[in-house]
């Protein structure tokens, strides 16, 4: 079965979502999504979106705080264009109904993170993440150039090599003419054949035991793109949020915002001490690698399962109005923030890395563009500086979706693209032989190519994922598709690319952390 449309947009979040509202004026778009529209990372993004919106802020200070957190691998021109045209796109999503705090002067309530200098951080309570999703999803819904598939699940990106022609990583003019998509309801499989494809999938958490992503984050996009032979960089860069709710079985991880920390509340060991200015001078609101690393250190040498983060001095009721999914969320568990410290740990929470695009989003294959956490664009070299996330998101949407209106007026459709072949497969007999798998991965990457990483831990991984492969590999050649397989297959290839670029980095830099490399080759002033 074949379906056509102009742009085919894999991916729900803020990414997906405000490229399709603005390609949707030039074009038929189709929206997919493997799950619910709103189950996304962008629902889970607590603190907010970080602009340059008034003096004493500057674009120069907010470059600077991005490039010195990036430790020296940020691309300054990517740096200097996304932050000088992100208020542009904020008042966008503000005229689109975002609604961000104010104070009561009528002033934006800016907060404050870990590696920022200024107050800069638009927020909708301790939810900004799900206040833009909703808007978004509203318009999305009610455009009628939109078609929306949910719990359709993309397999692989259509190229050259579904004609029967070799592609090649250093093959020149590879295209993308759509992808095979599977229907979870009826597991049948769709041809959508599209004129331009947008990965905007997200990242890709669950390759680890802890993290703060939803169970959606399987690195789906950063998978197909590589097995079509597409440039994928810096994956060896993986953001560990330092501060996610210990609530050992819950998945995933309750995050606990980094703006809680520039609200003033610190971070203590078991015993009550303030423990990060041994680490660094800033304390609390040093840099996440900084802060994760600290907290993973003191945890391992004390024994301990958990640090404190400790607001119980600030004003109970500012906690409160500042922070009310957090209060909620922990009074449930028997903490009472205002009264309680909150015991927290690290978890997996933001690629720096991904398929590699350029300004306006377009990927090493033509007529293919990734935008969002699944792209490496440059602008967070070796480590993310909190809330930029979002306010790239948005700025690549843009520069992606105006640049690809155009393009998409010189291609047609690849007819000829074979629908799927089901002939050989069957159901697996063993769902057990996916989820064993699928856990044997989590663990080889949380115990091997975590926070701190050696050169035996990276090689212990290598050995160990490889047979995961095999074994996978085989069962997916002869069964029938199933979202369990296919989020196994991705998270595989995922982890083998993070494996594989942290072996080639010999030195520490930003989220990559090595006993056998502890300093930088380098530095990089600014």
């Amino acid at each position: 079965m074949k379906k056509k449309t102009d742009f085919l947009v894999i991916g729900s979040g803020v990414a997906g979502l405000s490229f399709a509202l603005k390609a949707a004026k030039h074009g038929t778009v189709t929206v997919l999504s493997k799950n619910d529209l709103e189950e996304t990372n962008t629902k889970y993004a607590q603190g907010g979106v970080a602009a340059v919106m008034s003096p004493p802020d500057s674009f120069e200070k907010h470059i600077r705080d991005t490039i010195i957190v990036g430790d020296g691998l940020c691309d300054e021109e990517i740096v200097e264009m996304v932050i000088r045209e992100a208020p542009e796109r904020i008042k966008e999503l503000i005229s689109w109904g975002v609604d961000f705090d104010h104070k009561k002067d009528g002033s934006y309530d800016l907060a404050k993170e870990g590696g920022h200098s200024e107050n800069r951080i638009l927020h909708y309570k301790d939810i900004t993440g799900q206040e833009i999703e909703n808007a978004l999803i509203s318009l999305v819904r009610s455009d009628p150039n939109i078609e929306i598939y949910d719990n359709y699940f993309a397999i692989d990106l259509l190229t050259q090599h579904h004609l029967g022609n070799l592609v090649t990583r250093s093959s020149f003019g590879t295209e993308c003419y759509g992808a095979y998509v599977l229907n979870m309801k009826s597991g049948g499989v769709i041809t959508f054949l599209s004129k331009i494809t947008v990965v905007a999938t997200g990242g890709m958490g669950n390759l680890y035991n802890t993290t703060t992503n939803p169970l959606v984050a399987t690195g789906d996009g950063l998978a197909m793109i590589y097995r079509a032979k597409g440039i994928i960089d810096n994956m060896e860069f993986v953001q560990f949020h330092p501060t996610s709710l210990y609530n050992p079985g819950e998945r995933p991880s309750f995050l606990i915002t980094e703006a809680l920390r520039g609200f003033g509340a610190v971070l203590r060991n078991i015993d009550g001490e303030k423990f990060m200015n041994r680490y660094d001078s800033r304390g609390s609101l040093a840099s996440r690698d900084i802060v994760a690393r600290a907290i993973d250190s003191e945890m391992k040498l004390r024994g301990d399962d958990f640090v404190y983060l400790d607001g119980t001095h600030l004003d109970s009721d500012e906690l409160k109005e500042h922070f009310p999914n957090i209060y909620k969320k922990c009074l449930k568990e028997g903490i009472d923030i205002t009264k309680d410290k909150i015991p927290v740990v690290p978890a997996a929470h933001y690629l720096c890395g991904g398929v590699k695009a350029d300004r306006n989003g377009r990927s090493s294959i033509n007529r293919l563009y990734a935008i969002g956490e699944v792209a490496y664009t440059g602008l967070h070299g070796a480590n993310r500086l909190a809330s930029n996330s979002l306010m790239e998101a948005v700025v690549f949407a843009h520069r992606a979706a105006m640049d690809s209106s155009e393009q998409m007026k010189k291609f047609t459709f690849k007819k000829e693209i074979p629908d799927w072949n089901f002939e050989g497969t069957k159901h697996p007999e063993e769902m057990v032989l996916i989820t064993q798998n699928y856990k044997e991965t989590q663990q080889i990457m949380s115990n091997y190519v975590g926070i701190v990483r050696s050169d035996l831990r990276l090689e212990r991984a290598l050995k160990r994922l490889e047979i995961i492969y095999q074994e996978t590999e085989e069962l997916y050649k002869k069964s029938t598709l199933s979202r369990k397989l296919c989020e196994l297959r991705n998270l595989i290839n995922v982890g083998y690319l993070v494996i594989k670029m942290a072996q080639s980095l010999h030195e520490s830099r930003g989220l990559h952390y090595t006993l056998d490399y502890p300093k930088k080759k380098r530095t990089t002033e600014f």
